[in-house]
């Protein structure tokens, strides 16, 4: 298994971060974890097999997370010598099919009908989705927005976790417990805390709490890039730290 993150930013416009987009590839199976602004040119970069994207999973239905689905969309139909012809699966909480549909009504019904199948799957929290090729993914509730959705991929014995955004909650700490990579974001500093947000503080508590074998911050707004992000979440994880940059990746060993 290996990730890959495409974007770590946020709504706030930055010059080495682009909105939020993490690409896991495990098998034939090939998913990216939300798909905000700047994403699918930051695919390229990144040197990614974007043709080669099975799912495209959305955690919440804010911009910055899904601002660039239907130009994905657009792009496997026109940007590429060859189009695509394989069926493309969108996973997201409920609405998001009928988010879809609005987003055809706004751009044409291509993003509907674009020259190859795209199946829309709605995720309650607790649904458990067989991506194929021995994959799996399940979502979990978390305190952001009424829809907002964590993921996990598991493969071959290997599970990642992703957080979206969130609000510290000790339920996503323990479902996460004893991942092999953690992927949280990490929003704000911690006199800017809010409840739907992580700070570094925040971060670490929740690192404690799930242990991970690897916690990967991401989702930074500009001001928590000005604290120290490493010494604070270490003060309550000790475990290995990754401050996720846009094209960062890490394979995923077997334990």
């Amino acid at each position: 298994m290996r990730l890959t993150t495409i974007g770590t930013g946020t709504v706030s416009p930055s010059a080495t971060r682009v909105c939020a987009g993490h690409l896991v590839t495990a098998g034939t199976v090939s998913v990216l974890l939300d798909c905000g602004s700047g994403v699918v040119h930051r695919l390229a970069r990144a040197g990614v097999d974007w043709m080669g994207i099975t799912h495209v999973a959305i955690t919440h239905f804010h911009a910055d997370h899904l601002s660039d689905l239907a130009f994905l969309i657009f792009t496997w139909r026109y940007g590429a010598e060859r189009p695509r012809a394989a069926p493309i699966e969108i996973i997201g909480p409920p609405g998001m099919d009928a988010l879809v549909t609005r987003f055809a009504g706004a751009f044409g019904e291509w993003v509907r009908e674009p020259g190859y199948p795209v199946q829309v799957r709605e995720t309650p929290p607790g649904a458990v989705v067989d991506l194929g090729g021995g994959a799996r993914l399940t979502a979990f509730k978390v305190p952001h927005t009424d829809e907002s959705l964590a993921y996990d991929v598991v493969y071959e014995g290997r599970r990642l976790v992703y957080t979206g955004d969130t609000g510290f909650d000790e339920g996503l700490g323990r479902w996460a417990a004893g991942c092999d990579l953690l992927l949280a974001e990490c929003s704000l500093p911690d006199d800017r805390e809010m409840a739907i947000h992580l700070t570094p503080r925040r971060c670490g508590e929740l690192g404690a709490l799930a242990r991970p074998r690897t916690l990967v911050l991401t989702h930074f707004y500009p001001p928590v890039e000005h604290v120290d992000i490493r010494g604070i979440v270490g003060e309550r994880f000790d475990g290995p730290l990754v401050l996720a940059e846009d094209g960062w990746a890490m394979e995923i060993e077997e334990r």
